[in-house]
């Protein structure tokens, strides 16, 4: 019985794996030709030891600055885990957008985004989004897609793609997807409610 369960399990991932795979297809773009919106979302991926942005977080954020600097949004919202004190990961990603060349009136911060699915919630919820790009690497974008368009926000994606991982790591990441992604399938199915607060709306008017 155990067996059975864990063999059920793996093919259930597998499965959720597959099908957030082909639905995100039709909604990922290069940097050249993806339509613009007026928002790019990026999300958090970790920090170093000494607080700044790892490098898969700094990955995400050049994607997300080179967007927003080729005219692809107006509105960068960088949303990460801000739950500890000495840990804030918008704030990292913010400092390395800012040395990049991005305005600071034009970055926005999340500090409650934990998870994918608390990113995409809040995204809509607090920030008053209808559509944005979302920028993170490959292994992560089905899981980000699904999400914000499953909560009602349409979500296009775009790669982030700069640097060379290495195969274990790229293995690793994938492999941590299965379970990240049956999650997902069930938080849809349960609709926990993150953390929330005040709308903070980045445009006054509603999006056209």
């Amino acid at each position: 019985m155990f067996l059975t369960l864990i063999l059920g399990s793996a093919l259930a991932a597998l499965l959720a794996r597959a099908v957030t795979g082909l639905l995100a297809a039709n909604k990922t773009y290069g940097e050249a030709d993806v339509p613009p919106r007026r928002v790019v979302i990026v999300f958090g991926a970790g920090l170093t030891r000494s607080g700044e942005a790892t490098p898969i977080l700094k990955d995400r954020v050049e994607t997300g600055a080179r967007l927003y600097l080729s005219g692809k949004a107006e509105k960068i919202l960088m949303t990460g885990d801000n739950r500890f004190a000495n840990y804030n990961e918008p704030e990292a990603m913010r400092q390395y957008a800012l040395s990049l060349g991005v305005p600071a009136e034009d970055i926005v911060l999340d500090y409650a985004g934990r998870r994918t699915y608390d990113s995409c919630y809040r995204a809509g919820a607090i920030f008053g989004l209808q559509s944005a790009i979302l920028v993170t690497q490959a292994f992560h974008l089905p899981r980000a897609l699904l999400l914000c368009n499953a909560l009602g926000l349409e979500g296009i994606g775009v790669e982030a793609s700069n640097l060379t991982y290495r195969k274990s790591s790229l293995f690793f990441w994938n492999f941590r997807e299965l379970p990240a992604t049956l999650t997902a399938f069930a938080d849809l199915l349960t609709h926990p409610e993150p953390v929330l607060g005040p709308p903070e709306p980045i445009f006054p008017n509603p999006e056209p």
